[in-house]
């Protein structure tokens, strides 16, 4: 009997495969790339610029014992199947796969799947083709691209400015976050006025807002307007209008990576990065009972559309559970400029409904499950119906208005949205007068834009067009790992070197660090994808523009000094001098890395209380900064008898919570 070896790129994925496959097939995992550019050649490029951008690859040492196993594992196979991911990483996977283990065409298949389910795998393997080079060179054009504005970029910021990287999109994404800081510190807030009348009608308050005068739109600007508004209004107010008028709210699309990674930010205030991992799971397979389950479909993909397998199936599912008049034909098309290798983000099987599988989830797979099954649903469901009512109030030809809303027939609110509320307004009839009327005036100020949030950004970047669903989470981290933008009120800020950084680029590289070309270059990338491009054409192209622009700044840029501090180093007598990390700026010696030195900032040092501990009784809590992990930086509070009392606690409202539970 023969025997097959499948590699995919995770053992948690190879888990779930292993149980769909027959006893002929063995799973093995990769565990991602086993292979990458080598660090040598001119710029440590790791590409031979003289032979058409030629890359040279070298393996993975953290690699070595899985290509070991996949080595001794082909020594009785008679053929390998290469199942890793359905996108150009997968396939550049796929052929680095192929290259190590030495397969010709006749060795291998390559399968990819959409979704781990039992039907979508031994449909693949019913289907199987050999590995796409277009695939593989608009993989391996990104890489070199990044590598050489990466490593080239990043040692010049680092030698003249002592920032810590740069790329092609990562700066660009800096860009973004700086310039829209900017334009904040630019705004200068203007004046405005409102002006409400409020009355009691039919036992409910209300509050019309002045919105015309003889039925033109009313702006006013200062306390001056406001008072000849007011002064001008006579005690006299009409019901000059009611208009009443249905209105259909359709449902939104299935979630896009995108769309995904910001829905679970608002709801959840889950980063980009988690959401992704927690999906990551539920793809690859989760134990129910005695089966293991791919729940969900490839979350990275920037693609709206759904099988016609799944929607017949959702038509079925919402006629049954709700009723013919739930359902509505799907309404959205994939934009033309996504990469439409598959689905949107969907169940893989509505017969799971989170409900009924939660005890076999955990509570942020719970959640991150319910969003994407409900939403799915819900885009083949029937749009809300709502009556809007308008009321219009006269007096003395100033327009007030009343709006109000009511819900008709829920549609896909049954399931996805369902937290809007009835605004109903009480039965007025026109020509009627409106007693007991308040005027209210409200002086208002505009306000600067809104400072990006992680979803707002990831937002921006797929409306310009820049990055790609896989590599959203992992700029943005490391945005914040460069300490060039730091978190306030969820909202990103940059710092004084991410300013400095983006000033600089903006001075010497302007033409190929900024918006239009990186969006370029990324439809140039599924240009190359499609067979439509030489990838070398593409690099040779970027590389002679990008060259002179770099000399020009080796050449040009002045190179900051480090700030040094009038103190000298306690253990060397060196100079102390300011330096920077993601968590703020710090004093140390400027000996480093000869001399490791750190001044122990004054406020970071701990500070006792004559708080009580709750735990054990006799010690005192002690306010102190964690030096380490994820809260590396952070204050929190713990016990006077440590290590013998291991209390802690991250804010005094903790405490006090735990006193009174």
């Amino acid at each position: 009997m023969e025997k097959y070896l499948v590699i995919v790129e995770s053992p948690a994925k190879s888990k779930t495969i292993e149980k769909y496959l027959g006893k002929q097939y063995q799973v093995l995992s990769s565990k991602g790339h086993i292979r990458d550019l080598k660090k040598s050649g001119y710029g440590g490029y790791g590409v031979d610029l003289e032979n058409n951008f030629e890359p040279q690859y070298s393996r993975l040492r953290v690699r070595f014992p899985e290509i070991k196993a996949l080595k001794e594992a082909l020594k009785d196979k008679s053929k390998v199947y290469l199942a890793t991911d359905p996108d150009r990483e997968g396939e550049s996977i796929a052929w680095h796969l192929a290259e190590v283990l030495e397969l010709n065409e006749d060795d291998y298949e390559r399968v990819e799947f959409n979704e781990i389910t039992k039907k979508a795998v031994l449909e693949a393997f019913e289907h199987p083709r050999k590995i796409d080079q277009d695939l593989v060179h608009a993989q391996e054009t990104r890489r070199i691209l990044d590598r050489i504005i990466g490593f080239s970029l990043s040692k010049l910021l680092q030698k003249k400015i002592g920032s810590k990287s740069a790329g092609r999109v990562q700066s660009v994404v800096l860009k973004i976050i700086v310039d829209h800081e900017k334009e904040i510190e630019a705004f200068i807030p203007e004046e405005y006025w409102e002006i409400f009348a409020n009355f009691r009608y039919k036992k409910t308050d209300l509050k019309a807002k002045l919105m015309t005068y003889n039925n033109e739109k009313i702006e006013l600007k200062s306390e001056e307007d406001t008072n000849n508004v007011i002064n001008n209004l006579t005690g006299k107010y009409l019901v000059d209008d009611i208009i009443e008028k249905e209105r259909r709210r359709n449902p939104r699309p299935p979630f896009t990576t995108s769309t995904f990674q910001q829905e679970a930010s608002s709801k959840f205030n889950f980063t980009a990065k988690k959401t992704m991992m927690i999906a990551q799971g539920l793809y690859e397979g989760v134990d129910l009972e005695d089966e293991r389950v791919g729940l969900i479909t490839y979350m990275r993909t920037d693609s709206q559309r759904l099988s016609n397998d799944f929607m017949a199936k959702a038509k079925d599912y919402i006629i049954n559970n709700y009723g013919k008049e739930y359902y509505a034909p799907y309404l959205y098309k994939t934009n033309d400029a996504s990469q439409d290798a598959h689905e949107a983000i969907r169940p893989t099987n509505l017969d799971y409904h989170p409900e009924k599988i939660k005890k076999y989830l955990t509570p942020d797979q719970y959640k991150i499950y319910t969003i994407i099954y409900n939403r799915a649903l819900a885009a083949l469901m029937a749009p809300a119906l709502f009556l809007d009512t308008k009321v219009k109030i006269d007096n003395n030809g100033y327009g007030f208005e009343l709006n109000g809303s009511q819900l008709l027939f829920k549609g896909f609110l049954e399931v996805y949205d369902s937290d809007s509320e009835d605004n109903i307004l009480p039965k007025f009839t026109k020509g009627e007068e409106i007693k007991n009327v308040t005027i209210e005036p409200v002086q208002n100020f505009t306000k600067p834009p809104a400072r990006y949030t992680e979803a707002k950004l990831i937002k921006k970047m797929e409306e310009l067009g820049i990055g790609r669903p896989s590599t959203y989470s992992s700029i943005i981290d490391t945005l914040k790992m460069r300490y060039y933008v730091r978190l306030e009120n969820k909202s990103f800020i940059p710092t004084d070197q991410g300013k400095l950084t983006t000033e600089k680029l903006d001075e010497y590289f302007s033409e190929i660090i900024n918006i239009t070309y990186t969006a370029d270059m990324e439809k140039h990338l599924d240009d190359i994808a499609e067979g439509k491009l030489v990838w070398y054409k593409e690099l040779a192209k970027f590389y002679d523009s990008y060259v002179p622009l770099l000399e020009n700044a080796d050449n040009k840029m002045e190179k900051k000094e480090p700030v040094y501090l009038d103190e000298t180093c306690p253990l060397c007598g060196s100079k102390l001098v300011i330096r920077r990390s993601r968590f703020g700026e710090f004093a140390a010696c400027s000996a480093y890395p000869e001399c490791r030195y750190i001044k122990q900032d004054e406020a970071h040092k701990p500070v006792e209380t004559d708080i009580p501990c709750p735990e054990c009784g006799t010690g005192f809590l002690v306010e102190r900064t964690a030096r380490r992990g994820r809260t590396r930086g952070q204050r929190f509070y713990g016990c006077s008898n440590y290590p013998k009392c291991k209390a802690t606690y991250s804010s005094l409202e903790d405490i006090k919570k735990e006193k009174n539970s």
